[in-house]
Formats: C-alpha cells, sequence, structure tokens
C-alpha cells in the first residue's frame, strides 16, 4: 500500500496463482509419517489423484473450482479423507502449492450372502473384488452366484478413466458363464414350457408321446426314430418335464464417455455407449443335456398340438452364436441420483446382432425410455415437510413419470423377447407373467414422499402391452402360457433407506381383480 503525493491510496493486489498440486498420502491420524519415522508410502498413483484437479499451474487460485474438485475425489469411493493446505512458493509471493493431504480407504473386499430370484430360487453368492488395482483405480472383481435353478460367474474389470483421456472415456469388460431358467418360459399360475428330449415334425394336426399306449399305433417306442418310421403320417415326440435352462458363455467389452467437448471437468449432461456382445447359447436340461423342444406342462400327456412343441433355440439349434453391436445415449439432469425430485432422464439404445455362421441370428433391438420428475409439497407427515421458524426445510416429495418402449426386428431367438412383469415393470405380476412380446411399452405415474426417519412411502400405477406382439414371437411362448399380452396394476409400498440403497416393500394389483401381489425389490423403481 503506498499514498502518493497527491493524497491517492494506491493498492497492489495480488492474485493468487497455483504453482503446482502435490500429493501427499496420510494415516488414519492424519499423520504423514509411520512409527519409524518413514513418509507414508500409499497405494494410489499420484496422477489418479492430480488428474482430478482441474486447477492447473499458472492458473488463478479458486476456492470454489477446489471444493468441487475434492468432492469428485471423494467420488471415486478411494479415500476416506482428503485435507488441503495452500503451501507458499519461496520466493515468489502469490504462488501456492495445493498439498492434498490423501487417508486411502480399503479397496479390497471380500462379501457373501443368500438371496431368492425366479430364475434362480435360492440362492448363494460370493464377491471378491479390488476397486483400485495397481493403484489405478482400476476395478477388477469376481462375482460367484449358485442357486436352486442355476448358477453365474462373473469376471469383469473396469477402468472408470482412461489415463491420458481428456474425455474422460471409461472402458469396461466382462466374461461370463451362466445358467439360468428363463422367464420366458415360465408362468406363475399356468405351468411352464418344459423338455421334450426328441420330436419329430411329420406336420400332422398332433403330436404323440411314444412312452403311452394311448396313441394310433396303441403301443409304446424306444424312440422317437422307431415312431417315426413306422408310424410316419404322425408326430412323435419323447416327453422329459425339466424347466428348460439356458446356459450363456461369453464377454463383452463397453466404452462410455459424456459428451464434455474435451472438457474432463464439464458436467456433461449427455453420455455415449458403445461396445460389443459375443455369446454362445444353449438350450439344455438341470442335467445340462442339450434339450432344443419344450412344449407346455399343463396339457394332455398321451398328445398335444403340433404348434405346441415348440424350439427354445433359434433355428431349433444345439447351440446359438449372438454377436453384437451396441451403442446407446443417455441425457441426465436428475438433482440427485439417488433420491431425485426433479429433473429428466432420456436414454435410447440398439444392439444390432450379425449372423457369425450357421444358427447364428441376425436381429435389431430398439429399447428408450423417458423419466420426468415434478417436485410437489402435498403431505406433510414427516417432520422436516413442518418445519419450525428458522429451520430448513427437508421434505423431498416428487411426481415421477417413465414411459419405456422397444422393438426387435428380425431373426429373433424366443429367449431374446421382450418380457412385462415384476418388480421393475408392471408390479402386479410376476416376472415376465403378463407378456413376452417381440415388441412392449410401459408407463409409471409415482408419488414418492417422506414418512419418518429412514422411512418413505409411494403411491404408484403401472401400464404395460405387447401391442399384440406376443403371436410374433417364435413358438408365441406367451400364448402357450396364457399371458395376457397387457394389464394395469396400482399399488402402495414403504421404501426403507439402508446403508445399501433403498429397499421396497410393495402391494399391487392385477387390474382391478382381487389378485394382489407383494413385492420385494432393491432400489426405486426409476
Amino acid at each position: 500500500t503506498r499514498v502518493s503525493p497527491d493524497g491517492v491510496v494506491q493498492l497492489k493486489v495480488v492474485v493468487g496463482t497455483v504453482a503446482g498440486v502435490e500429493v501427499q498420502f496420510l494415516n488414519k491420524e492424519g499423520e504423514t509419517t509411520n512409527e519409524k519415522g518413514e513418509p507414508i508410502r500409499g497405494k494410489t498413483k499420484p496422477w489418479v489423484v492430480t488428474r482430478e484437479i482441474s486447477i492447473k499451474p499458472v492458473e488463478a487460485f479458486n476456492r470454489n473450482r477446489l471444493e468441487g474438485d475434492i468432492k469428485r475425489l471423494y467420488g471415486t469411493s478411494l479415500f476416506s479423507d482428503v485435507k488441503v493446505t495452500l503451501k507458499p512458493v519461496a520466493g515468489n509471493p502469490g504462488e501456492v502449492n495445493i498439498v492434498l493431504g490423501i487417508v486411502e480407504q480399503s479397496t479390497g473386499s471380500l462379501s457373501g450372502g443368500l438371496g431368492y430370484s425366479q430364475s434362480q430360487g435360492v440362492f448363494g453368492q460370493v464377491q471378491v473384488q479390488d476397486s483400485n488395482l495397481f493403484g489405478r483405480a482400476w476395478n477388477l472383481a469376481l462375482n460367484l452366484t449358485y442357486g436352486q435353478y442355476g448358477g453365474l460367474a462373473n469376471f469383469t474389470f473396469t477402468d472408470p478413466w482412461i489415463k491420458g483421456d481428456a474425455h474422460r472415456t471409461s472402458f469396461r469388460t466382462s466374461l461370463f458363464l451362466s445358467r439360468e431358467v428363463p422367464q420366458v418360459f415360465q408362468s406363475q399360475n399356468n405351468g411352464d414350457i418344459v423338455t421334450v428330449t426328441d420330436y419329430e415334425d411329420n406336420k400332422s394336426s398332433r403330436a404323440f408321446e411314444i412312452s403311452t399306449n394311448n396313441n394310433p399305433a396303441g403301443r409304446k417306442f424306444e424312440d422317437v426314430g422307431e415312431a417315426s418310421d413306422l408310424f410316419p403320417e404322425f408326430s412323435w415326440f419323447d416327453y422329459q418335464g425339466d424347466s428348460v435352462a439356458l446356459q450363456r458363455v461369453g464377454g463383452n467389452i463397453i466404452f462410455a464417455r459424456p459428451l464434455n467437448g474435451g472438457d474432463p471437468y464439464k458436467n456433461a449432461p449427455w453420455q455415449i455407449l458403445a461396445g460389443l456382445n459375443v455369446q454362445s447359447v444353449r438350450p439344455i436340461n438341470f442335467e445340462g443335456t442339450s434339450r432344443i423342444y419344450g412344449t407346455p406342462s399343463e396339457g394332455d400327456d398321451d398328445s398335444v398340438p403340433n404348434e405346441n412343441i415348440i424350439c427354445i433355440s433359434y433355428n431349433c439349434a444345439s447351440e446359438n452364436n449372438l454377436a453384437g453391436l451396441r451403442f446407446a445415449a443417455t441425457y441426465n439432469t436428475l438433482n440427485d441420483p439417488r433420491n431425485p425430485t426433479s429433473g429428466n432422464f432420456f436414454s435410447f439404445g440398439t444392439e444390432q446382432f450379425l449372423s457369425v455362421g450357421e444358427n447364428s441370428p441376425t436381429f435389431n433391438r430398439v429399447k428408450a425410455s423417458y423419466t420426468q420428475f415434478f417436485p410437489v409439497n402435498w403431505l406433510k407427515i414427516a417432520k422436516g415437510c413442518r418445519p419450525k421458524p428458522g429451520e430448513k426445510t427437508n421434505c423431498p416429495q416428487a411426481i415421477g413419470i417413465q414411459l419405456k418402449a422397444g422393438s426387435i426386428v428380425g431373426d429373433l431367438p424366443p429367449y431374446e423377447a421382450f418380457c412385462l412383469g415384476g418388480s421393475n415393470s408392471v408390479r402386479g405380476w410376476y416376472d415376465c407373467d403378463l407378456a413376452v412380446g417381440r415388441s412392449y411399452g410401459e408407463a409409471t405415474l409415482e408419488y414418492r414422499f417422506p414418512i419418518i426417519s429412514i422411512f418413505a412411502g409411494e403411491i404408484f400405477a403401472d401400464a404395460g402391452t405387447d401391442f399384440g406382439s406376443q403371436s410374433s414371437v417364435p413358438g408365441k411362448p406367451g400364448k402357450l402360457l396364457k399371458k395376457p399380452g397387457s394389464g394395469f396394476s396400482i399399488g402402495t409400498g414403504v421404501i426403507v433407506t439402508t446403508p445399501v440403497g433403498p429397499l421396497r416393500l410393495e402391494v399391487a394389483s392385477q387390474d382391478f381383480t382381487g389378485e394382489w401381489r407383494f413385492n420385494l425389490g432393491v432400489g426405486w423403481k426409476f
């Protein structure tokens, strides 16, 4: 500060600039050295930390930007604490080094649990994971699931931000082996599609079972071939009656990036994704033996209409090879990723499967969804909805609307058809119990409101339709199992906030009938 002879006060203002960013690892007590006086050595590579800092050397120091950078560091889930210190640079007034004191948290985990699903029954699960492999923020996970009706082994590698990429591109790849009972061939009340050991289609109106005397031959046969040779004017089958299962072996790679214009620190609402999926699919029984034919379990044991014996796979093959190119885009302006009350979310995706040989289908699947939230302040049950003078309102409630649709064009394997019904679909029906379609549309209207503490409530209405497309699915499994094709449900539920996310306890109707379904789900429906 200086005063001129004319009485003018001259102020010299030095704008603080950043000379650099330093990373210093701390122990849980916040100390920089261990008991031996040696510096704490962190597992994380320093560049994993510094790449999240948007303020670069020679740029002016900006507190708001730095706070946003620290929030991003916490968002990586690699660090339990981040302490910021500004260290002046000797001999350079106005310049500071940003020193980040990093307290790492454990990134390796071993977890397990029990659960239930319609496709696997009661199952046990074990997962081994490291979310900071080699200190590069890579995520490596092995998930093993084994249940009554199948299992899954899934090996996944994820790089959340490819090093040096200004667009913040991520990479994910996985290898998997699974056995499951597909819901496409299941029904809660009308039986299931079950396995047929062998079948000979001789174009008769009915097909006859070889292990009974109640057939045109009046006798049993050792195999379908013998029956067909002696009585070629009739179709014959060998009924087994196991649930249809699918074995899938394959892998995929996915690249995703926000449309940030090359600025990795920009909050971009648009994100795009591209990937490749390759898998081999085998229809089997519980013993792992190929079973390419199925028939409804509820019917005449001695004979069935010929069209009631269907191919489980594409082209009645013992193995289908699927190779698909995937593209998707999302637009997200939701104000809260866990419990939004305003904003919208739009997604569009298409997957083109290309034939890579015999019994490899070519088809295209397209799906789109739109979600919109409107903040409201109707019910004032929770204490935070009735603040006292001087208190802040804490009453997150909203009206949510979701619209979804999809369609498949081409050589559709029946097990790839769309399923309607279930906890994330029309909630009054069990999984896939409403329809099995080539096309579908769904709509949901939901009101969410807080109740008390960790409890919230919801009132909803769901509707869905297959647009009459069940008949165009090869084999018509939805029609054979008497799935209605369209319906709606109204219901209500309680949501419990837990450390692993919201837990839904719901009851929903089937249309306006007396049929009600209780549902337990993890996370909001949307």
